[in-house]
């Protein structure tokens, strides 16, 4: 009781006196606040639940819905902090800001934007990415930023001659609260290849690019387009007094905090599970599910399947991006509890979660026959340009609930699992990946089958539920550190010394069942193509 008493006592000073760190993420679903102390420790949390909608034929978020999110998880937060501490937040340090990576964001020179935010979901890009690719001899996925830019020149869209600026949802988020143009290494490897030496966009590939573009008819050069790189400890700015009324309307936060590089929500995902150093790695699971993998030598040829992009210190990483993640199993978890309701047991979400997770852990290990997609967009990694969300079985398969859940669980990791298997063919060597996002909130049952589909041992660690959020506070916070550390350093030492974290080694018998059903979903994705064709 004493060791609390001392740590609320803490948590309170540091609130008053503005030692405080503030981490905000925009993931697909929700955007989360984050107050940490000087030690990394959770201080408080908010957030706010928004979704993408499916708008033209695009998936998008409106920057109304952007701002009036960000004052709603800040405002939680707050409300957070005076339920803990018994104060109120009215400075912060030190501040970052994280979002979903990839996707378009192209403003004139006013500073307006020119059409709606495209998002990493979209998988429109085909053309341009496969143009890209061949002619820079590099992985250029679907959803980066200068796919979106080249198939807007191929498609002659009217919006280009107009183009000042591109940026990241991140990026636009920092400048908005800083007025500095400034990208994280990590976040900018997901708009344009970056070269290692330098730590800046590829000096090379950007010569190639323009000329690209010239020869469609554009003035463009990509070099003025694109954001400032800066790797993790640079100074990136101020919060300026219209950025503090952003998150702040009341006026109550006030301007001054430093504030660290923006970065992807595969950048914080590495910070908050400990994993940028060579033959470290994690996997990220919500509305898209990834892994990364710390390289120790550059990959021996391009692999569609395999992003190339960066840690925050601008290390390279082998990145599996999988658009559709944990959504579908969402859905169904929401169905249910629905049920739940009308029986006359109304049932939290969480609870219902968690309930459906332990019984998977009672189906069979290949999920009794059953097979389900969770594609509810387009999956590069299958080569599916749209998608279907399925369920399908044969006469002579187990329905039953748990085998119905563990296959949906299955479905989450199976596009990730044929990606993986091309990084363990190119020899690249992973010891264990961490794993984080809130499906590992319920302990062990997801984590269990993670190990199953990828087959390396995976840890799930504190701040597995707070993920990307805790993970810029504490890229925030090492802006303290920087000049005498090293990221790595500082994680090891201050942030993840004594952390507590638990492992699960692949069982034989899941990876066995997890193999027969990949085996049925690679070979039922023709059903999948069949469905995106009826429907």
């Amino acid at each position: 009781m004493a060791d609390q008493a001392r740590s609320e006592s803490s948590g309170r000073d540091a609130v008053a006196a503005g030692r405080a760190v503030l981490g905000i993420e925009l993931g697909s679903t929700r955007i989360k606040a984050c107050l940490i102390d000087p030690d990394a420790q959770v201080l408080a949390t908010g957030g706010h639940a928004w979704e993408n909608r499916l708008v033209d034929g695009r998936w998008t978020y409106g920057l109304d819905e952007v701002w009036s999110g960000l004052q709603a998880a800040v405002a939680d937060l707050r409300a957070d902090v005076e339920r803990r501490h018994g104060v109120r937040l009215t400075a912060v340090r030190a501040l970052g800001v994280s979002a979903m990576m990839h996707g378009y964001l192209a403003f004139d020179a006013a500073g307006e934007l020119l059409v709606p935010f495209r998002t990493w979901r979209n998988t429109s890009t085909g053309p341009a990415a496969q143009e890209l690719t061949d002619r820079l001899g590099f992985n250029v996925p679907l959803r980066w930023s200068i796919a979106h830019l080249y198939q807007a020149v191929i498609d002659d869209e009217p919006h280009v001659a107009r183009i000042a600026h591109l940026t990241t949802l991140a990026g636009y988020v920092h400048e908005r609260l800083t007025g500095r143009q400034v990208l994280g290494v990590g976040d900018a490897s997901g708009m344009f290849p970056i070269d290692p030496a330098t730590g800046t966009y590829d000096a090379a590939m950007l010569a190639t690019t323009d000329a690209l573009l010239a020869a469609r008819g554009t003035a463009l050069r990509l070099g003025d387009l694109l954001p400032e790189v800066l790797r993790a400890g640079q100074d990136a700015g101020r919060l300026t007094d219209e950025g503090a009324r952003l998150l702040d309307p009341s006026g109550t936060l006030r301007a001054g905090a430093a504030v660290c590089p923006p970065e992807g929500d595969a950048g914080t995902g590495m910070v908050a599970t400990n994993a940028v150093l060579p033959r470290t790695g994690n996997v990220s699971v919500g509305t898209s599910i990834f892994a990364m993998v710390v390289l120790e030598r550059a990959l021996s040829q391009v692999h569609p399947e395999i992003d190339v992009v960066t840690t925050p210190a601008g290390d390279p990483v082998a990145m599996v991006h999988c658009n559709n993640g944990a959504s579908e199993l969402g859905a169904w978890a929401d169905l249910f509890g629905r049920f739940a309701t009308v029986l006359g047991h109304p049932t939290g979400g969480d609870e219902v979660f968690a309930a459906l997770l332990g019984e998977a852990v009672e189906g069979d290990a290949d999920a009794g026959g059953l097979l389900a997609y969770n594609t509810l967009s387009g999956e590069p990694v299958t080569g599916l340009a749209e998608g279907r969300p399925l369920v399908v079985r044969t006469p002579d398969s187990r329905l039953t609930l748990a085998n119905f859940v563990r296959a949906q669980v299955y479905a989450a990791f199976a596009a990730l699992s044929l990606g993986m298997r091309v990084l363990t063919q190119e020899g690249a060597q992973v010891d264990e990946l961490v794993a984080h996002g809130g499906m590992f909130r319920t302990r062990g049952v997801a984590q269990r089958f993670l190990a199953a589909a990828l087959g390396v041992p995976v840890a799930v660690g504190d701040a597995a539920s707070e993920g990307g959020a805790w993970g810029i506070a504490v890229l925030a916070a090492y802006l303290d550190a920087a000049a005498d550390q090293d990221l790595a350093g500082y994680l090891a030492s201050h942030v993840f010394s004594d952390a507590a974290v638990e492992v699960t080694a692949p069982a034989a018998e899941d990876v066995a069942g997890f193999t027969a059903y990949l085996d049925r979903y690679v070979a039922g994705l023709a059903i999948e193509r069949a469905a995106v064709d009826a429907t």
